[in-house]
């Protein structure tokens, strides 16, 4: 199989990596804004550089991969839609809700199978989780608690435009409960802070923040993401039903230090970062976009899925600014 890869920034570099070490892929080829990153990637794994999406699109590619900056994420898909290439899709399909609306109305049309990339349906813990909710083993869900705890804060360019830290970073967590319980959102309540830290205030975003979602079934679910917890990357789910409570993320690597006497859990070293979290889940999620290529599998995470995240998110920043609960229907109409 021969992919291209456009977007060799931090996420995007990962990918060729993974891509390189997959056996289904043969041949790859990879392109960035920025000459000599194409030209440094491609060296290091063995990939064919390229110095535009239009000769990459052009290239007897059989899918693409888009891992560049959020902004460009819609033409960049909708080009390669248009050469009636399969896409995986970094987070998120668009940054303004609007735009994500309009992109899926274009994808729906064409066809052409589309995934985006959400990690944790590929972590093994998350996996059990959506099993024991399948199975029933945990009787009837009434709170779900998904954490996302960055080690330090992106870079301050990266910040000024990913969107805000609903649309940016909880976008994994409103998608993961989403996935795992089988359940739509309703309402959304949320708040957050800056914790004194002036960049966050400047370009109108929070350090820190919750929020309070309210499911279909009435099920509740409770994320906290934050952009600075200098022990480690802290990603975890909780599920607890009438019958049973269970959680995913709960390892040795898990970056909280016990203070109950004798208690050596967890025993170490911290996650550092999302790479080595989810180095399991990367590859997994990966290897089934090749299938999603070969016509094997449906996408795994589809355009509505992502569509739907982006309502919550959108949602959530609504509450932030205006200090109220925000119905997604209320979201999905002025979209």
């Amino acid at each position: 199989m021969r992919l291209g890869l456009i977007g060799l920034g931090r996420i995007g570099a990962f990918h060729a990596q993974t891509l390189a070490d997959l056996d289904t892929v043969d041949s790859l080829v990879v392109t960035d804004a920025v000459p000599a990153v194409t030209k440094e990637v491609a060296e290091r794994i063995g990939a064919e550089p390229v110095d535009s999406v239009a000769e990459l699109l052009a290239a007897g590619i059989d899918g693409v991969l888009v891992a560049a900056a959020t902004d460009t994420h819609p033409e960049l898909v909708l080009a390669a839609i248009e050469a009636g290439l399969p896409v995986f899709c970094e987070k998120p399909l668009a940054r303004a809700v609007t735009d994500a609306v309009a992109v899926a109305r274009r994808l729906r049309e064409s066809g052409v199978p589309v995934q985006v990339g959400y990690p944790r349906r590929f972590d093994p813990a998350f996996l059990a989780a959506r099993a024991a909710v399948e199975s029933g083993e945990l009787g009837g869900l009434h709170t779900v608690r998904s954490t996302t705890l960055d080690p330090a804060p992106p870079p301050a360019a990266y910040l000024a435009g990913s969107g805000g830290i609903f649309r940016d970073c909880a976008v994994h967590d409103f998608d993961a409960v989403r996935w795992v319980t089988g359940r739509d959102v309703v309402e959304v309540y949320a708040t957050g802070s800056d914790r004194g830290e002036p960049l966050f205030t400047e370009i109108g975003d929070v350090h820190t923040a919750a929020a309070i979602l309210t499911f279909d079934d009435g099920t509740l679910g409770v994320v906290s993401v934050s952009r600075g917890n200098p022990r480690g990357y802290d990603v975890r789910l909780e599920l607890h039903g009438t019958a049973d409570s269970a959680a995913a993320g709960l390892d040795d690597g898990l970056p909280l230090r016990s203070l109950e006497p004798g208690v050596t859990f967890p025993a170490g070293p911290p996650h550092g970062f999302f790479m080595d979290r989810l180095a399991t889940a990367f590859r997994a999620e990966l290897a089934a976009f090749t299938e999603v290529v070969a016509g094997d599998r449906p996408s795994p995470c589809t355009v509505q899925d992502a569509l739907e995240v982006a309502f919550i998110a959108e949602a959530a920043t609504l509450s932030l600014r205006e200090h109220r609960p925000v119905p997604i229907e209320e979201v999905r109409a002025s979209a």
